[in-house]
């Protein structure tokens, strides 16, 4: 159904349409009269497309509602990968200020290398003493 629906919102379908009502109401008017099966006013031509969109109506709302499954199956699935990446999101910020909690005890150069500077003045006084 889904096919037929797809075709049925087709340019080519639309084509394929228009030549066959061309034909079909060009041969009713110009053909010898032996020939002629829907002659004017084209009852048959009007009762094929009615119940060609007769046809054409239920499928089109059948698979759009096959879509609406399909789309509601995506949201679910898009919802709980949101669900995820939140979590993930919210995990990766505690990490991130535990590490900054931790690296606020941890020495840094700079300090290092002033706490060394002043043993060396220490040191200096204590030799020169």
């Amino acid at each position: 159904s889904e096919q037929v629906a797809r075709f049925l919102g087709t340019g080519r379908f639309i084509v394929w349409m228009t030549v066959v009502i061309i034909i079909w109401v060009v041969w009713n008017t110009m053909a010898p009269s032996a020939m002629r099966f829907d002659p004017f006013p084209f009852i048959f031509l009007t009762l094929v497309l009615s119940l060609q969109a007769s046809y054409a109506a239920p499928l089109i709302l059948l698979a759009q509602n096959r879509q609406d499954d399909r789309d509601r199956i995506n949201l679910e699935q898009d919802r709980k990968q949101n669900e995820r990446s939140i979590a993930d999101t919210e995990y990766l910020t505690r990490e991130i200020a535990s590490l900054r909690m931790g690296l606020g005890e941890v020495a840094t150069r700079d300090w290092i290398r002033s706490e060394l500077q002043d043993l060396v003045r220490e040191l200096d006084k204590q030799r020169s003493v």
